[in-house]
């Protein structure tokens, strides 16, 4: 990309901008620029290495949802240093399926579901920023209820496609894909605020939500749920949990922002990893060793957190299960 003036005036902008021209305006070439040349994009099915590879992943998304729309909800950003910074983008995609592709056959369904990515960029003088480390997590689950199907069922379905349990692509697992971004988050108020509450609801402090949650707080969780009240997200976070009982439950990142026109808002990274040993969202204990990503935001109101967004992948978590089995 030749030098030029930035078109994007701030960060936010940036990220919201950059998705649009490479998803909805096609210029997917444009990677090249806002993207590192190594970088490494991390989710829960596996690892994407290098622009090229990202590009190509591109194309095989747009060829089988080709009318794909990015609508950005929320970009939770803040500084990591003098010219470098982190982004948590939320987005709510729309489409259509209408080619061949990992789903299989075209069946002319349409998709709504969420995305949280995570970026790390720094300074460019070319286009202002660019991108080199991201983590990125889909709500998977949605997608395939959709299209008709279950997440245990489409897992089963990726495995034999791929060659069966000993042949098939690993679902992602930390280690030896350490990028540039090394950090935690950890300066927002806001944001340690919400990663405390999460850490209390998985060390079985039940009470954690009664006392951060507004009674009337608003969920979207995976599977495409929308939910209501303190309740539901007792629901949700325990039979998540109780799935993983002995599973370390760990922050990977947390931040937050206040800024004006918009409630105080909160982006937490976090992981379950162990034994996969109990009752719960996932079925019948199987024993096996599960590594679980997650990406949550919050919006807080007088009352405590008004919005929560919450997506994982439950078909990269039970193709885990079932490569176990087997």
């Amino acid at each position: 990309m030749s030098k030029s003036t930035p078109r994007y005036a701030d960060f936010c902008g940036y990220i919201l901008g950059i998705t649009e021209e490479i998803w909805e305006l096609r210029r997917i070439d444009s990677l090249r620029g806002y993207y590192a040349d190594g970088i490494l994009v991390r989710s829960p099915s596996g690892i994407v290495v290098g622009n090229e590879a990202v590009i190509a992943s591109t194309r095989e998304t747009l060829a089988e949802l080709p009318d794909r729309q990015l609508l950005g909800e929320d970009v939770i950003w803040a500084r990591t240093g003098d010219d470098s910074w982190l982004s948590s983008h939320r987005l709510l995609s729309t489409a259509t399926h209408l080619g061949h592709g990992r789903f299989g056959a075209a069946t002319g369904k349409r998709l709504v579901y969420r995305t949280i990515a995570d970026c790390h960029a720094r300074a460019c003088p070319d286009c202002g920023w660019v991108i080199d480390d991201e983590w990125l997590v889909r709500d998977v689950g949605a997608m395939v209820r959709q299209l008709g199907c279950d997440p245990k069922s489409y897992a089963e379905t990726c495995i034999e496609r791929e060659g069966g349990p000993e042949a098939c692509s690993r679902p992602y697992r930390p280690g030896g894909d350490e990028g540039p971004y090394r950090g935690r988050g950890g300066n927002s108020e806001i944001g340690s605020r919400y990663a405390e509450t999460l850490a209390r609801i998985m060390r079985a402090d039940a009470a954690a939500i009664s006392a951060e949650y507004d009674r009337a707080c608003h969920l979207e969780l995976p599977g495409g749920v929308a939910a209501h009240g303190r309740p539901a997200a007792d629901m949700f976070w325990l039979g998540l949990r109780s799935s993983f009982p002995s599973a370390e439950f760990e922050i990977e990142h947390a931040t937050g922002l206040n800024e004006a026109g918009m409630p105080p808002r909160a982006a937490v990274r976090w992981s379950l990893a162990g034994g996969h040993d109990g009752y719960g969202m996932f079925g019948n204990p199987s024993g096996a060793d599960v590594y679980v990503m997650g990406a949550s935001h919050a919006e807080y109101g007088p009352r405590g957190i008004r919005r929560e967004y919450v997506v994982v992948d439950e078909t990269a978590i039970w193709k885990q299960i079932l490569i176990h089995a087997g």
